[in-house]
């Protein structure tokens, strides 16, 4: 899909994944504890939601907390996890003043029980709303996504609903959290690390990666520009070769 940003056309990806990296050192930057910048990364959040669906974007998804963010500090995971309670609190009414849909992937079995009642209040609040597409990981991995897909497709085999000859890419797909979302088209990694993680091991296959040296709390809308004249300047084949026609006209 095309956009005009500040009068230029671009292609604007339908699908951005954003790795929010930075909090703990944009926060020591300033000599102030990890928690105060969690909480900046907290506020950036909300107003890149807002920025990336005036720029066009349909479908936004963060990497909030992962499988391995368990072994940091006690203190730091329940400063964490009390953000999260806090956001979840007043969600629903804001999304659905923005006409937004909040979605949450990842094992949320093992957070706390108050938790999960939220995140599932405010998935049912929004699953009306057409705007944009958020869906947010927390206590999420890609390997334990897709371990968790194919204990369930076992299941299904040894219950006879499914053989082992049907288990397609598309039958994979339709197992893992994302199942609803199409794939993303660029991913985002802010602070200047240069990997994934473990995100979205298998929705990543064909999407663009962008890295930036700018820590996630002060990624704004001038950042998320930047990421999509990047994303103009690939060549997206997936796997395939451009034909003569397609490279005379480049």
């Amino acid at each position: 899909m095309q956009g005009v940003i500040d009068g230029v056309t671009y292609e604007i990806p339908n699908h951005v994944a954003v790795i929010m990296d930075g909090n703990g050192r944009w926060a020591k930057k300033r000599l102030m504890p990890r928690g105060f910048g969690h909480r900046q990364g907290g506020k950036a959040l909300e107003q890149a939601c807002e920025d990336i669906w005036h720029l066009g974007v349909k479908y936004f998804t963060v990497y909030a907390f992962s499988t391995e963010n368990w072994k940091r500090s006690v203190e730091e995971v329940t400063g964490i996890m009390n953000i999260l309670r806090n956001y979840l609190k007043t969600a629903a009414e804001r999304c659905n003043r923005e006409n937004m849909r909040m979605r949450v992937i990842g094992d949320r079995h093992v957070l706390d029980e108050d938790i999960q009642s939220e995140i599932h209040r405010v998935e049912e609040a929004t699953k009306q709303n057409t705007g944009l597409q958020f869906t947010v990981a927390i206590n999420y991995g890609g390997r334990d996504e897709i371990r968790r897909a194919m204990a369930s497709i076992a299941k299904e085999v040894e219950e006879g609903k499914l053989s082992s000859a049907d288990i397609s890419d598309e039958v994979i797909a339709k197992h893992l959290d994302t199942w609803e979302l199409p794939d993303p088209d660029l991913l985002i990694r802010t602070s200047g690390e240069e990997r994934i993680s473990n995100f979205l091991l298998w929705q990543l296959a064909y999407a663009e990666f962008y890295f930036t040296d700018v820590l996630w709390p002060d990624f704004d809308r001038d950042c998320f520009i930047d990421a999509i004249k990047y994303y103009n300047s690939r060549d997206r084949r997936y796997g395939g070769v451009k034909d003569a026609k397609q490279s005379s006209k480049k």
